[in-house]
């Protein structure tokens, strides 16, 4: 496997979109100034090779993303600041970078081969280490398409100050319908601003803006692993019940837990449990699991506080709910925390419930005392794990990153860029096949890595991908 793809770009240009904005500025929110000094997020889909040139392809895809912008004119904008310290969008349609990358000995299998993730995967991307703070100077966004010898990548890079997940992905699978040939586009964004997280608190910021909250230079290994439907769903009856699945209840239980809410996603659920509150989530029996397995495989001392810190969707945890498709960050961070001997000497059901307990708790009042923390003392998004003992999940298996469908097929996989990852990251995708499957991109230290690798609790839920 090649770590490197010996790529070669092959142009570069300004997309601009095809409509002048109508909106002037936007002011960036509480939750949208913390962000200002992550990395710009990389995320794209690995394609079969279209039924057409790859000529014809950068045509079809520079036209669409002219259109896609014009939709979503935030992005093709610039960050200002103004004289009160308040940082702004400024939709001036100043446009943003189209990179075409050839990759001539670099294929599909190359990237699907199991164990780490190979480096030429970054170079799928641009704006590696960028801050988002640079958005006063650099594009908002990117993209880039690299020809590989039987298949293509389409990377997305965008500002985090700008989108969280959920409108990163609710632009790219615009961008994706709009190249398909959709005259209409079915989810327009929301870019009202009259919300809670708009306020008048001002961070301010040191000359040249903040710098990176962790380090980027520490030796890492990233894999991903792979949780089938079936592996989830016994999690999740161990979390909830405390006993492993045997041979005589395996098909009733896993026939009751099938209508899991494990769905929540703009609005649409696609599970029909009453109260889904009552009951651990197959994902945060997930995480308990991961939490418990890396905690062991640090080797930490046994009364090691640990911290599993989680980013939560608040569109509709507030009262009244956002637009499903409010456009820029709405997130907030859960941490919760666990002393080392006490996650790993109780069972899996002990760090479940604890996850559970705080994501259930996390409503209307909870957001609201956030942002007021917040506004009594502005500050910048914590990344990092500067004690060696925290675990923090992004992304979520609820975005919808196989519907981007260019118009030849579903993507064969997701895969990330450089940005924001550090040892503890760990980041949720759907898995491909759906259906409640998840796939795990974790990032750790190589000792890190090697001992979940040989952690025989956490290992026998994952599957290679079929």
């Amino acid at each position: 496997m090649p770590s490197s793809s010996s790529a070669t770009l092959i142009s570069k240009c300004k997309i601009f979109p095809d409509q002048k904005s109508d909106i002037k500025t936007l002011k960036l929110s509480v939750s949208d100034i913390p962000m200002l000094s992550c990395q710009y997020i990389q995320k794209g889909v690995l394609l079969t090779s279209p039924p057409f040139s790859f000529d014809d392809l950068v045509i079809f895809l520079k036209q669409s993303l002219s259109t896609t912008l014009s939709h979503f004119p935030p992005l093709a904008g610039r960050l200002t600041t103004d004289p009160d310290g308040h940082v702004h969008f400024t939709c001036n349609d100043a446009g943003i970078n189209f990179l075409v990358v050839k990759s001539p000995k670099l294929s599909i299998h190359d990237i699907l081969s199991p164990g780490d993730v190979p480096d030429c995967v970054k170079e799928f991307f641009t704006y590696d280490k960028t801050l988002s703070y640079s958005g006063h100077l650099k594009p908002l966004a990117a993209v880039q398409v690299t020809e590989l010898v039987d298949g293509v990548f389409i990377g997305c890079t965008v500002n985090h100050a700008v989108t969280d997940g959920t409108s990163f992905w609710h632009f790219f699978n615009t961008f994706a319908e709009i190249t398909k040939g959709a005259s209409k586009i079915s989810k327009s964004p929301d870019f009202c601003r009259n919300t809670v997280f708009n306020s008048q608190a001002v961070l301010k910021f040191p000359p040249g803006g903040p710098t990176v909250t962790f380090s980027g230079d520490e030796p890492l290994r990233e894999r991903i692993f792979h949780f089938s439907r079936e592996a989830i769903l016994k999690l999740k009856y161990r979390a909830n019940y405390g006993c492993l699945l045997t041979k005589e209840t395996n098909s009733e239980v896993l026939g009751k837990l099938c209508n899991d809410s494990w769905k929540f996603v703009n609005g649409e659920t696609n599970g029909k449990v009453k109260n889904s509150n009552a009951e651990i989530s197959s994902f945060q029996s997930l995480c308990a699991q991961l939490w418990r397995s890396v905690t062991r495989a640090r080797k930490l001392e046994p009364t090691k506080t640990t911290t599993f810190r989680m980013a939560v969707n608040c569109r509709h945890r507030l009262d009244p709910k956002l637009e499903p498709y409010y456009f820029g960050n709405a997130i907030q961070s859960i941490p919760t925390f666990a002393p080392a001997r006490e996650l790993l000497a109780k069972d899996l059901s002990w760090g479940a419930d604890m996850l559970h307990k705080n994501v259930v708790a996390h409503d209307d009042d909870t957001v609201r005392r956030g942002v007021e923390d917040w506004e009594k003392q502005p500050r910048l998004f914590p990344l990092g794990n500067a004690d060696g003992a925290s675990i923090t999940m992004g992304s979520s298996p609820r975005f919808p990153m196989y519907n981007n469908d260019f118009g030849w097929g579903r993507p064969l996989a997701v895969r990330s860029g450089r940005a924001n990852k550090f040892d503890g990251k760990i980041s949720a995708f759907p898995g491909r096949e759906g259906n409640g499957s998840v796939d795990l991109e974790v990032v750790l230290a190589p000792d890190t890595m090697t001992g979940l690798e040989n952690d025989v609790e956490f290992m026998q839920y994952v599957s290679e991908i079929a």
